[in-house]
């Protein structure tokens, strides 16, 4: 069954269905195989080959069908963002502003399928940006785009940069960094204890189309996301299919929590 929205067929839809069907036949694909691209890519926001072997099925099936999940999602006015040096795709929503990609027929909307981010992960997430742009400078990445970063360098950083520190507890920095793989710009070993300053990440190229290039050369002189400025700047990160920029502003860490529903458990399952 194809993504659709309600439970009755218009004729436009058994149209669109049937042009659908017609099109995937030709390259041997079936209705089902093309909506497990289009289901993942508006469940998680994005598809990385290197995650698993669910996602790189998923990545290499979206090969073959490109041009038709870009037209079915031109209907709603989104947006693909395809890397191919590093294997990934990330969608994004009307209006969105994404670094090298124009869109003036819409306007960022609030609320949908974009869930707000914590001020603890906006903070992360600016500083593992700026740690990825000086190890490019340093040539201190491997061949498919990642940099290794310990724990305790991430510490480091996020107080020089931002003057924060990372959750004290096991759990919550667990539930931080397992969000941050889910937006597939981290990558850990589920079963380190990341409370320990020997603990290793890897930080994903695709963080790179998450940060603007504005934000992050401003990251410096300004002030951040600071413990004593707890409000971020509006467009801190670059809007996507799972991030509100909209929201961003004036909202506080107890209306951001991380609910524990939102982890996936069916990430470890994949990996297998």
């Amino acid at each position: 069954m194809l993504v659709a929205i309600g439970t009755g067929k218009s004729k436009i839809s058994i149209m669109i269905e049937n042009f659908l069907t017609e099109q995937l036949a030709k390259i041997g694909l079936k209705q089902e195989e093309f909506s497990e691209i289009l289901i993942r890519l508006l469940d998680y926001g994005v598809i990385c080959r290197d995650e698993s072997q669910v996602e790189a099925m998923l990545y290499d099936r979206y090969l073959q069908c490109d041009s038709l999940v870009e037209d079915y999602l031109r209907v709603l006015a989104m947006r693909i963002q395809h890397n191919k040096q590093f294997a990934f795709i990330r969608v994004y929503p009307p209006g969105a502003d994404v670094p090298g990609m124009i869109d003036e027929e819409n306007s960022p909307f609030s609320g949908g399928f974009r869930s707000r981010p914590t001020q603890q992960e906006v903070a992360v997430i600016l500083v593992l940006r700026e740690e990825y742009e000086k190890a490019l400078r340093e040539g201190q990445v491997d061949e498919k785009g990642n940099v290794m970063l310990s724990l305790e360098g991430l510490a480091i950083a996020m107080n020089n940069l931002l003057k924060r520190n990372l959750p004290e507890g096991q759990v919550e920095r667990k539930r931080l960094f397992v969000r941050l793989r889910q937006l597939r710009l981290i990558q850990f070993n589920m079963d380190d204890e990341l409370e320990s300053e020997e603990s290793w990440l890897s930080i994903q190229p695709s963080i790179t189309s998450f940060v603007s290039e504005q934000v992050l050369n401003g990251l410096m002189g300004d002030t951040v996301l600071t413990e004593e400025n707890q409000q971020p700047e509006k467009d801190t990160i670059v809007a996507s299919a799972l991030f509100d920029d909209t929201a961003l502003a004036g909202t506080s860490l107890e209306d951001n929590t991380v609910e524990d529903s939102t982890l996936n458990d069916n990430e470890d399952q994949e990996r297998q």
